[in-house]
Parts: structure tokens; sequence; C-alpha cells
């Protein structure tokens, strides 16, 4: 296998199916932290806040994300994708072995660490090798992301059980194998794109400038959304509702089952229907959901629980779309802007969302969470609309 960029508009299956496998391993260790959070919390008697604030640990190194990315446009950073499933799986395989706050913030840093490189790069190389299907591309990687997210909880619980909290560092096994098979399969593949057709950052800034406003009035508008289900969800199902630990974590299972379907399809139709339409309707239905989720009970809440994940997880995959359809020459830097900007946002809501919640309660931070993310729908009109192109 030649170690050259290819750029063709042929879909490239088994290259991408190996990458997709590459994330989902890599992500069902990253879902090993929000069930993981109760028991941190009663282990350290901390607050919400505290807590809340272990997560933005993990998110410091999407600073990095331009940095690696820019990186990724001119050198194959495919090592990075090759070793960070083995990687992130020893360190957050450590969190039960971490008796006091520093040794797990410094865990979740170097955990972030390794996220940053895999998903810099990725989803850039998922953009090139999936010719002009990227919707179906974006669709497939981000699905199995939710995948290993809807897998980790459930592996964590278990492992939990059989081994208890110390002992969980057993299932960093699993990290090393993922990245074994990814050497093997990736390493004559390059990760970055033809020579010659990188555009300056002065060339990218009209783009940018069309783009990234109306993405951060999105993100920002739906981070508390996002931050309440997906690290949240587990300490509202025991504190708020009452459930036990094991079917609070069960309770993310079936949120992130849920985006697998979710993340796998709206990408894919997006292709077919337009980026900005498929977001228009994810983005009115999504909060309408979480609020009903919120005053439900029994049976109920998992009525709301299934579709909320599907429309609240899969918008991801057709905005990281909008990103590759819009910086086709520059996809590794346009998609690190965009997971820095993440960061940017994401870190200070989880502080925030956590501070809400220890002086107003966490339901009412839930609520506020809900009806913030309807703001964000005015900017989808903003966002540019892919056109197909010829033989599409």
């Amino acid at each position: 296998m030649q170690d050259e960029p290819s750029e063709s508009k042929k879909f490239q299956t088994r290259e991408v199916l190996t990458i997709v496998t590459g994330h989902f391993v890599h992500d069902i260790f990253t879902a090993f932290v929000p069930p993981l959070l109760p028991l941190i919390r009663e282990r350290l008697a901390a607050d919400y806040a505290a807590i809340g604030g272990l997560a933005i640990f993990m998110q410091i190194p999407s600073i990095l994300q331009p940095f690696i990315g820019h990186t990724a446009d001119r050198i194959s950073l495919r090592y990075f994708i090759i070793l960070a499933p083995a990687a992130t799986a020893t360190v957050c395989s450590l969190l039960g072995l971490a008796n006091s706050y520093s040794l797990l913030a410094l865990l979740m840093l170097v955990g972030g660490l390794c996220t940053a490189a895999f998903h810099a790069p990725a989803p850039a190389m998922i953009g090139r090798i999936s010719g002009n299907r990227v919707g179906t591309g974006m669709s497939l990687f981000m699905a199995a992301g939710e995948l290993g997210r809807t897998v980790g909880p459930l592996l964590v619980i278990a492992a939990v059980s059989w081994f208890g909290l110390e002992g969980i560092w057993r299932m960093a096994v699993f990290g090393w194998l993922a990245s074994v098979f990814l050497y093997w399969r990736l390493r004559g593949v390059s990760a970055k794109p033809a020579q010659g057709r990188l555009l300056s950052l002065q060339q990218l800034l009209p783009a940018a400038r069309k783009v990234y406003p109306p993405l951060l009035w999105i993100m920002a508008a739906r981070v508390f959304m996002s931050i309440s289900m997906t690290t949240y969800l587990p300490i509202f199902m025991q504190d708020v509702k009452g459930y036990e630990f094991e079917f609070a974590g069960l309770s993310l299972t079936l949120l992130e089952g849920a985006g697998v379907l979710g993340a796998l399809t709206m990408g894919t139709a997006s292709d077919w229907l337009g980026r900005r339409r498929v977001l228009i309707v994810l983005f009115l239905v999504s909060p309408v959901l979480f609020l009903g989720f919120l005053n439900s009970s029994g049976w109920m809440l998992f009525a709301f629980l299934l579709p909320l994940g599907f429309t609240m997880l899969s918008p991801s995959a057709v905005l990281l779309a909008v990103v590759q359809d819009s910086f086709r020459q520059n996809r590794a830097l346009a998609n690190g802007l965009f997971l820095m900007a993440n960061f940017v946002i994401r870190a200070p809501a989880l502080w925030l969302l956590g501070s809400v919640a220890d002086r107003f309660g966490l339901e009412t931070a839930f609520l506020i969470s809900g009806l913030v993310a309807f703001v964000g729908v005015p900017a989808l009109l903003k966002l540019p609309e892919r056109h197909r192109e010829e033989g599409e």
C-alpha cells in the first residue's frame, strides 16, 4: 500500500471503516468518565462544580486542536490515530486507582491530550477518503463514537462489579488491541491531503468569517443541554430521580445508543436533504423532548430519553460535515478550529452548570439548559448550504 494521499470522489470503504473502528474503541474509554462521577463524587465528597471541573481538564487540550490540525494538513499524523486508543484506554482505566482530586485532574488532562491527538486528524482523514459522500463518512464516524459511548458505560459498570473501582485498569487491554489493529490496517495510509492544495490562513479567512460565527452561536446555545445529558445524567438519575448506580449508568447507555442511530442517519440524510434543513428540524425537536424528559417519571422517562438521544446527539455529524464542506483544502485545520471552539464554549459551561446546580438544584440547572437551547435556532439560517456536485 502506498503512503501517498489520494483525493478522489470515490468512497474508500475499507479505510473509512478502519478509522471508524478506532473511533469506536477510543470513545468506549472516554465514556468511562460520566458513570464513574457519582462514585468519584462520593469518594472525594465533592460538590457538583468540582465534579464538573474534572471534565474540564479533559477538554483543556482542545486548545491545541488547531495546531495539531495545521500540522496534520502538512504531515501525515496517522500514528496519532493509531496510538490514541491504547493511550486513552490506559489513562481512563487508571481513574479507579486515583485517590485525590489532583491525580484525577492530571489523568483527565493526559486523557484529553490523547483525545485531541486523535480527533483533529481523524475526521479530516475521513473527509478526504469519503469522496463526494462526506455526510455519509461523518455519519459513520460519529455513529461509531456514539456507539463507543453507548458500550462504555455498560463496560465500566460491569468492570466495577467484577473488579471493584480500583480494578478497572484491566480494561486497558482492549485499547491496546485496537491500536495493534489500526497499525496493521493504516500503517501505509497517509493522513494528509494531496500536495499543493493547501490555502494560507489569509485565504481561509473569508470562508471562516462565513462559517464560524453561526457555528459558535449554535454551539453556545446547545452546550448546556449537551453537558446536562452527557456529563451529569448519571448523577441526575441518582440525585433527582432516585435510581441506583447501575440504572443511572444504563440511562446514559440508552441515550448514547439512540444517538448512534441519529448520527448514522442524519449525516447521510443531510447529503440529500441539505445540512441546514436537517439541523433546523433537530434543533427544534430536541429541546422539546429534553423538557419532556425533565417533567416525566417512570417508564415515560425512557420514552423521552430515546428520541432525545437521537435528535440531540446527531447534529454533531452534520456540523462536522458543514466544516468539511467549507474547508476542503484544509480539513484538519478547520476541524481543529471547530474542536477548539467547542472547548472554549464547553469548559466554562461545565463549571457554570455545576455552579447553578449547587446553588439552585440540579433540576433547575437542567431546566435552564433546555430553554437556552432554543436560542440557537436562528443561527442555523446563517450557515452556508451545501450544493451537490455533478455525479453525486
